[in-house]
């Protein structure tokens, strides 16, 4: 999923492991969030970017802890940052009451919707702005108004004393009615605008409000709140002439009516809109091409979800992160690069990241990334609850085979034997139940069983992975090795690495098989005995891959850089060569 939008005081900080969790990546993630309440801070969350696997599951079942939140993006998108609570208006609306709307709520730009949301267009402030203010050669424009008797009245709050027709939608022209009456009548004439579709406005002069009502006006406006002599209305009404008494002056009354003109005729109809689900860095790449002021976001039915304005465009990104048990960008959820990493809880080799800000980043040479938070809870004289007292030592276990792997420390084994008296629970009796929970590669297809426990790493501009499995017995391993080894394959194809390897651990021996698909060169140059063809290789003593497989690959990687044979130097040389 992508993160959902939320307000920025609910906006939570995911604590998230890396690709392809294990279990030391899911347990630190729930601890870290238990030592977060614990501490009284709120708002942090922990979340997973990978499936579960029978291993997890025992652990959570045991402890009684749901599988955390699943993040399988969190690259910013439209809906992140869109502006959800809308303010709109409808065609119908009146120029007052869109500029009123835009001056309440600062805006520049309203969207104008129909009763179902659908999005028609929008209306700017620069385009009220033009209505109010036109071009000297269109000054006849300054007094017409689009709308209706009612809309009239109801801006200017006035006394209706006779209205006729009063919904009725027309195009009608202002006139003060300040001449001679010997001339007052002639404007029809001049201007060409027929009496029938004309506005009066007229204090109290008796001759022109009566000189009105005889030529057949639209409506007469009286203004100053002023008294009107009852046999003018009396003339009005039998003449079908309106009229109505502004509490204003005649050149407040003037404008305020053409304020009561709809939007319909200012909407621009050629709006921009974009989908909830593009990505922010997409958009700005538009952006920067475009002078759109604003962009509509609408559903696939065409219906307003939200509005986004280039100012909204270069907010930050809410999203948080807390990266646990990683630190590599390789190995991140996808878009981390693009978020706010918070801080990074982790006991692995530093990789290539860089961050807006100092960050909070905990890396021990330990065994398990739970040990860290552990010894946080030991620090600050808190207690865990027994449940994730438990989790914590499930990681650590899984992580260290129990304390047997060469990465294991005097921590690892202290703050596990803490955790146990605080869960109550023997740490040998959990590790059966763990280690015994099932096969990784009987229990699932062997693309999957790659992609299990998977990271990919950069080393010297060569992109290569290493997935682990670890089985009780080599048995299960060689009854699909072919499988494995052509799923192995198409991984390395499909991530377009140099090479891919899988780590073959057995827990009882602590030994292990490494099977590798890739450069040529590269497999020619590991040391160690061959199994079966150029493939498969056995590493005796070898259960850790950061601790010993990895250095072991990039000192052969650092060997071949050296000699100019490195994969890298043989993509350079290749594309020179095609140049």
């Amino acid at each position: 999923m992508t993160v959902p939008s939320t307000s920025p005081s609910a906006t939570p900080t995911y604590i998230v492991g890396h690709k392809n969790p294990d279990a030391d990546a899911i347990c630190s993630a729930i601890a870290y969030a238990a030592l977060k309440e614990a501490k009284g801070i709120d708002g942090y969350v922990a979340a997973r970017c990978g499936n579960s696997n029978a291993r997890i599951d025992t652990i959570l079942q045991r402890f009684h802890q749901p599988l955390p939140t699943y993040l399988s993006d969190v690259t910013p998108r439209v809906r992140d940052l869109m502006v959800q609570d809308v303010v709109t208006v409808s065609a119908s609306a009146t120029c007052a009451e869109a500029l009123e709307l835009i001056d309440e709520h600062d805006v520049r730009i309203l969207p104008v919707i129909t009763d179902d949301r659908r999005v028609i267009g929008s209306v700017s402030v620069f385009q009220l702005g033009g209505y109010f203010i036109p071009k000297a050669r269109e000054l006849r424009e300054m007094r017409k108004v689009n709308s209706s008797l009612a809309h009239i009245a109801r801006a200017l709050r006035a006394r209706v004393l006779h209205m006729e027709d009063a919904e009725r939608m027309e195009e009608l022209f202002v006139r003060i009615g300040a001449m001679d009456v010997r001339s007052f009548g002639k404007f029809s004439e001049h201007e060409g605008i027929p009496a029938e579709q004309s506005i009066i406005i007229v204090g109290d002069r008796w001759d022109i409000q009566q000189r009105s009502i005889q030529i057949g006006v639209r409506a007469v406006v009286i203004t100053g709140n002023l008294p009107v002599d009852d046999e003018v209305v009396q003339r009005a009404r039998q003449a079908k002439v309106s009229v109505i008494v502004s509490p204003y002056d005649s050149a407040t009354t003037a404008w305020v009516i053409r304020t009561a003109s709809t939007v319909e005729r200012l909407i621009d109809r050629k709006f921009s809109s974009v989908s909830p689900d593009l990505r922010i860095a997409d958009l700005r790449r538009r952006v920067a091409a475009s002078n759109t002021a604003a962009y509509m976001v609408v559903s696939d039915e065409g219906k307003l979800l939200g509005i986004l304005t280039k100012t909204d465009i270069l907010k930050p990104v809410k999203t948080r992160l807390v990266l646990v048990d990683h630190n590599e960008m390789t190995q991140a959820v996808s878009g981390a690069n693009e978020v706010t990493i918070t801080e990074i809880i982790d006991h692995h080799r530093l990789g290539a990241l860089n961050t807006q800000q100092p960050i909070l980043f905990i890396n021990e040479p330990v065994g398990s990334t739970c040990t860290i938070v552990g010894d946080l809870f030991r620090r600050d004289n808190l207690t865990p609850s027994a449940e994730i007292a438990g989790i914590m030592m499930g990681g650590i276990i899984s992580d260290t085979l129990n304390l047997n792997s060469p990465t294991s420390t005097e921590k690892d084994a202290s703050v596990l034997a803490w955790l146990s008296k605080i869960a109550g629970v023997d740490a040998r009796s959990l590790a059966d139940s763990i280690f015994s929970s099932g096969s990784v590669i009987l229990a699932n297809p062997p693309e999957k069983v790659i992609r299990t426990d998977f990271k990919i790493y950069d080393e010297d501009r060569v992109r290569f992975a290493v997935s682990q499995v670890e089985e009780l017995g080599f048995g299960n391993f060689w009854k699909h090795a072919k499988e494995l080894c052509g799923a192995l394959e198409r991984l390395r194809e499909n991530e377009r690495l140099a090479f891919a390897c899988l780590l073959i651990t057995d827990i009882n021996t602590q030994n292990s098989l490494l099977m590798v698909k890739g450069d040529a060169d590269f497999i020619s140059r590991i040391s160690y005995p061959h199994v079966e063809k150029d493939e498969i290789f056995d590493l005796p003593g070898i259960v850790s891959r950061k601790k010993q497989l990895i250095p072991y690959i990039t000192s052969l990687l650092r060997e071949m850089q050296a000699e100019g044979a490195s994969p890298s130097a043989k993509r350079e040389s290749a594309e020179a060569a095609s140049a």
